[in-house]
């Protein structure tokens, strides 16, 4: 699951970030209040400020971040199941996952159409139309305004979306990149794994703890029945390195970023003489990087081993789960990943040791009763069902999705 987060290095703002958020930076289009720039009401009547916004943010402009091509490499790799973004900047695309792997959550820029007669345009026409800062309109109807197919607040989410929610079912590792988990639904994804999945998030900071609404992240082990939940804090990239680093992918995921990079420059006409993103001059201290990659491993081993009698099968559970545990250094061999590590300055945080061991009481509640419906309890974590008749489309249809 990514956000706006995996994007930032790019160049490219997320939405809430203080004083750096792109809602926070929409004075000039002189808007009624920021979210109005993605209100398909007021887009109907003032669609100035979008193709002025989109102006700015189409691709062509971006190269993809190095999470994003950790994302392909688990691609790559066969281990990823689905990615499930909320971005519209095709940076995923851009990093060579299939339309097939990817479900856009919020729509993108890589397709559009007429609002009014539903017509699908050109894409290099409306690329053309866009970048000349010219309110597109339709060649089929020629008068209805041509708009990315990007789900506006007031519209219904894609029907991808929910095509494969069941996926979440099936993940026996779920990695949350990036993203304030403050837009529905999209943020109640994180309940659809089962109990024993493991969830890891990586974030500048913690989002999506367990509240009054008796559910979400349960870092500190107080409220969920498995201690499954983890918290790697940072930036995205510096993420994706500890992890590519467990894996022994860490050089294969620079080679990979560096051929993408290259391919893109060439497509997108941008042959200049200084990288993207420029190497870091710092000399990385090995020891450092070994002793932040050797305590991700623990922290995600804790949290892997469900309790002494119920531990998930390697054998039984493939995935990107058991692909780290079968690159944890075994503790009898006490050998270093040292040469593996190549990550963040930034530690990873750590938890207070706790026992392994869980102990089922009545103040510990199951995320799944036993008693009820799993499918139905999945259905309504993510629509929020209201009664019998209403349906997922009309439900979705009031949802904020930017």
């Amino acid at each position: 699951m990514a956000g706006a987060g995996i994007s930032t290095a790019a160049g490219i703002p997320d939405f809430r970030s203080a004083g750096t958020g792109l809602y926070d930076n929409l004075q000039r289009y002189n808007l009624p209040y920021p979210e109005a720039i993605f209100d398909i009401n007021y887009f109907k009547q003032h669609p100035e400020p979008f193709f002025e916004l989109a102006k700015e943010l189409y691709p062509g402009k971006f190269l993809p971040t190095l999470t994003h091509y950790f994302i392909k490499l688990l691609h790559n790799h066969k281990l990823l199941l689905r990615c499930f973004t909320q971005n519209i900047d095709t940076l995923e695309r851009a990093s060579g996952l299939l339309d097939d792997i990817l479900v856009e959550a919020h729509g993108s820029f890589a397709k559009s159409q007429c609002v009014k007669c539903k017509d699908v345009a050109d894409e290099q026409w409306m690329k053309v139309e866009v970048l000349r800062g010219v309110i597109p309109k339709c060649p089929k109807c020629s008068s209805g305004i041509v708009k990315p197919c990007i789900t506006f607040f007031g519209e219904s989410l894609p029907p991808k979306f929910f095509k494969h929610l069941s996926d979440f079912e099936d993940c026996d590792l779920l990695i949350v990149l990036g993203t304030s988990l403050q837009v529905q639904p999209f943020a109640s994804l994180i309940e659809k794994v089962g109990d024993k999945t493991l969830r890891l998030l990586i974030n500048r900071e913690p989002v999506g703890v367990y509240g009054p609404s008796q559910r979400g992240f349960d870092f500190e082990g107080k409220y969920h029945k498995y201690q499954r939940d983890v918290f790697l804090a940072g930036t995205c990239d510096d993420g994706v390195r500890k992890l590519a680093a467990l894996c022994g992918w860490e050089n294969e995921l620079e080679e990979l970023r560096a051929s993408g990079h290259k391919s893109l420059k060439q497509q997108y006409e941008l042959l200049a003489e200084e990288p993207i993103i420029k190497p870091s001059t710092e000399v990385p201290d090995k020891n450092q990087k070994a002793a932040e990659v050797d305590e991700l491993a623990k922290l995600l081993e804790k949290k892997a081993v469900i309790s002494e009698n119920d531990q998930i099968s390697q054998e039984t559970t493939p995935g990107p789960a058991n692909k780290i545990r079968e690159n944890l250094v075994d503790d009898q061999k006490d050998q270093s990943l040292s040469d593996l590590s190549h990550g963040s300055d930034e530690k990873a945080v750590t938890e207070p040791h706790r026992s392994i061991e869980v102990k089922k009481t009545p103040s510990q509640p199951s995320l799944l009763p036993e008693s009820q419906d799993e499918s139905k309890i999945i259905v309504n974590s993510i629509i929020e069902v209201k009664d019998d008749t209403t349906s997922k489309e009309e439900t979705f249809s009031k949802a904020k999705p930017i």
